[in-house]
This record gives structure tokens, sequence and C-alpha cells, in this order.
């Protein structure tokens, strides 16, 4: 049996953060980098080592966004191949934004856009393969 054949894919913790506004908008990022460059998406990315859920989502929000967040509850969990036969397992959790008179998202780190967008909105934008159908699936998504 070749050597690539016999190792396991990686399991790569990572977090994604559900956040909305008064009016019922989402904040979305659109991806700067690989994987999903130009794909719009929830904000997250990988957990560090020693890091927990919680502290990984409130990071990447604010790294992506510039907006600081409260972590609810899990939502639900996405296992995504990656190009290097890695599996992402993603965790997403409800947030809330801690200051809404400071709510305008700016992009960060690796987003090249960062906005908050009606959910017809996010139904017509280039997504991440699966975000929707998670999304509905966790009651999200109006149906």
């Amino acid at each position: 049996m070749p050597y690539a054949a016999a190792v396991a894919s990686r399991r790569v913790p990572c977090v994604g953060a559900v956040v909305k506004d008064a009016s019922g908008r989402m904040l979305m990022v659109r991806r700067g980098r690989p994987p999903g460059m130009g794909l719009w998406s929830l904000p997250g990315g990988r957990v560090e080592p020693g890091e927990s859920d919680e502290d990984a989502v409130v990071r990447e929000v604010w790294e992506e966004t510039g907006l600081a967040v409260t972590v609810g509850r899990l939502l639900g969990t996405a296992q995504i191949p990656t190009a290097d036969g890695d599996i992402q397992v993603v965790r997403d959790y409800e947030c809330a934004v801690v200051d809404p008179s400071r709510s305008d998202p700016r992009p960060g780190d690796d987003a090249a856009d960062a906005r908050w967008v009606t959910l017809e909105e996010v139904r017509r934008l280039p997504t991440s393969p699966g975000l929707l159908d998670a999304l509905t699936r966790w009651g999200v998504l109006p149906t």
C-alpha cells in the first residue's frame, strides 16, 4: 500500500460565527485567500492550539470584521474536505455583537469584504459549498 494511502486525513478544528443584527441581517465575509477565495461565508477559521472554541470565535470575528461578539449556543457542525486531503471540522456558534452602536464591519485578516446582508441576499451570494444547506438545517435561514 502506498504511504499516501495509509496516512489518515488530518482533522482540523475550526469555528464559525452566525451573527445577526437587530434587523435580522447576517454578518458575512468574502474570503480573500484559499480555501474558498472569493466566496462568501461566515466569519471564522482555525482553532489555535490551546484555544477554546469560544476564544477562537471571538478572535476570528474580530480579525475578519473588527467586531466584538459574545458567543452563544452551538448551532451545528460541518465537515469540509480541503484540497490537501485534510478535513476541517467547523463548529458554528450563534453570536451577538457586544456593542450594537459599533456594528459596522470592516474587512481584515483574510477577508476581502465584510458586511451585513439580508437573508434574501445570502441566498443570492456565491457562498461556500454547503453553507446554505447547513444554515437552513440549523434553522438560521427561513425555508
